[in-house]
């Protein structure tokens, strides 16, 4: 019942890049226990730094397409990716923010290997994408930048909001809580993006939508009075919510100069 509920949804993409304009090319890059992750390179023309973009729960690289204009424009390549068991990527067992992160690390590793890429990698993702971002970041020391869009707090926070909307009894909440932490093989303490943030030594951009109703805006507020010794910079969105990528467009500019002063 648990694996049931919490099981990812897999929607494919319905366009490609070029249907806004970029010119690609589709890769498959290899993953833990032979598995493979769908991905989109968007080449910026010339060998480039990269920025490596990944969907939050139930998405696929298709959702953050368009804020790959941005980054193509001031000639950047972009990296988008599905995770494993979303998209066009290969099934494999649970999904898992320290999954999504160890996809990311992966889709790091493939980046360095092509003829495109030179320079520094920077991280980009989308609610459970965003806290993988900062898992991966946390415990790797080849990353220049994360973009943090719409990320949770803390597992169990986000957990106990799921279970509160499915009215799963009260008395079961501390069980299941237990169950799934077994199952990752990750303390929740380890992996919640208001402690990996705190670690992530580079350059941190955290934005989130005032109107979320997903994550609560109270979330980017926790994370921001956590790590005052290493202050992430935080850009709230008035009106936005979870899914707001619109909006998050309309703050390119802010995106753009922050991986300029990061070293883009």
């Amino acid at each position: 019942m648990v694996h049931r509920s919490f099981g990812a949804p897999c929607v494919e993409e319905n366009s490609d890049p070029e249907s806004l304009g970029f010119a690609f090319r589709q890769a498959w890059l290899p993953t833990a226990r032979s598995k493979r992750l769908f991905a989109w390179l968007l080449p910026a023309g010339h060998p480039a730094a990269t920025v490596v973009m990944m969907h939050g729960w139930g998405g696929n690289a298709e959702f953050l397409l368009p804020l790959a204009g941005p980054f193509l424009a001031v000639g950047l390549n972009v990296l988008l990716v599905d995770a494993r068991n979303h998209g066009r990527s290969d099934h494999d067992g649970h999904s898992s923010l320290p999954r999504f992160a160890d996809d990311l690390g992966n889709a790091v590793d493939w980046v360095r290997q092509q003829t495109e890429h030179a320079g520094p990698v920077a991280l980009c993702g989308h609610s459970l994408g965003g806290g993988a971002a900062l898992l991966c970041a946390a415990e790797r020391e080849d990353i220049a930048a994360v973009i943090s869009l719409a990320t949770f707090a803390h597992p169990t926070d986000m957990m106990r909001r799921f279970m509160r909307k499915a009215r799963i009894p009260d008395l079961l909440v501390p069980l299941v809580l237990r169950y799934v932490e077994r199952v990752i093989g990750r303390r929740y303490d380890d992996i919640a993006p208001i402690n990996t943030i705190c670690r992530v030594t580079c350059p941190v951009l955290v934005m989130h939508g005032s109107s979320d109703r997903t994550v609560p805006h109270g979330d980017m507020e926790a994370m921001r009075r956590k790590c005052q010794g290493h202050p992430p910079e935080f850009v709230a969105i008035p009106g936005a919510g979870h899914s707001s990528v619109k909006r998050f467009m309309e703050h390119e500019g802010a995106l753009v100069d922050f991986l300029k002063r990061a070293g883009f």
